[in-house]
């Protein structure tokens, strides 16, 4: 009788663990699909930058060059062409408005998170969730009520309609992300620091801001990329050249009659740069960030 349960038991384990090891492999097979997918236009896009214009054109494609070359680079990276001037502007104010408007997130949304969740005050729940409604609506929306706002205040063409934007924008998510982490935090260790002498701000800047750092990182990297990739607003703010952003800016490689399409994916290729290095430095962070910000302990 033993025998037999035994051998009924090692048979359900193996039933297990083959069900297991099924899920196992097509997590794997969806995974490399993902990486494919989204792997695989970066590639094209690349490919395309170092062909020449007619080779960019050739019906059927040519997948790969026959003669490589980096002449699209070298036009976006020289300064003494206007192609490079106008590049090298664009991709200056795009840094400009995404790391102002990052700077100004992170300061405004980490006092304003960590008094969500340590401070109790009437109103508290409706105004949390009342922040949080603004993203229940699409963005182009707010499109025409904010162009005549920024109208009468005199920023339209100016950098700072952009930054003041994307920070209305940006600031909910930043809210919500960093009070989830906040309330991981356990307050026993700011009591702490309080018994020891230090201050309710002592306590902030010495225990809590290293604790949540990787929530900081990660509100900063989402802050970044909103204003990075963001074009709509940037379209119907800014109207002069030298103050266009780089995903407004790119749409110049197009023309009536023809397109640089190798000058279109050198740039395209470039401006998606700086945001796939971010976010491959600090993803970490970014993964920590959400999971503990999600989970109450």
């Amino acid at each position: 009788m033993s025998t037999i349960a035994e051998t009924a038991a090692r048979g359900q384990t193996s039933r297990r663990r083959m069900r297991i090891d099924g899920w196992r492999w097509g997590g794997r097979v969806f995974l490399v699909f993902m990486l494919l997918y989204t792997a695989l236009p970066m590639i094209w896009m690349l490919l395309t930058s170092i062909k020449s214009g007619f080779a960019a054109m050739q019906l059927p494609p040519q997948w790969w060059p026959d003669q490589p070359t980096l002449a699209s680079y070298q036009k976006l990276l020289d300064p003494q062409n206007s192609v490079g001037q106008d590049f090298l502007r664009f991709f200056w104010n795009s840094l400009f408005v995404s790391t102002a408007t990052t700077i100004l997130s992170v300061i405004v949304a980490v006092p304003a998170a960590y008094a969500f969740s340590r401070f109790t005050f009437p109103g508290r729940n409706f105004l949390f969730f009342a922040v949080l409604l603004r993203n229940m609506f699409p963005a182009v929306i707010f499109l025409v009520p904010l162009f005549i706002l920024m109208r009468a205040i005199g920023l339209v063409n100016t950098h700072g309609s952009l930054v003041l934007t994307y920070l209305t924008f940006g600031l909910p998510l930043a809210i919500w992300l960093l009070k989830g982490f906040y309330d991981n935090i356990p307050v026993q260790l700011e009591q702490a620091a309080r018994i020891d002498g230090a201050t309710r701000l002592q306590a902030f800047i010495l225990i809590v801001m290293p604790l949540s750092a990787p929530g900081i990182i990660a509100t900063a990297i989402y802050s970044f990329i909103g204003a990075w990739n963001e074009y709509i607003y940037a379209y119907t703010f800014l109207s002069k050249n030298e103050q266009l952003t780089l995903p407004v800016g790119i749409q110049r490689f197009f023309s009536e009659n023809t397109t640089d399409f190798p000058g279109l994916m050198a740039a395209s290729f470039m401006m998606s740069v700086p945001v796939v290095v971010l976010f491959l430095v600090l993803q970490r962070y970014f993964v920590r960030a959400l999971t503990e910000g999600a989970v109450k302990h």
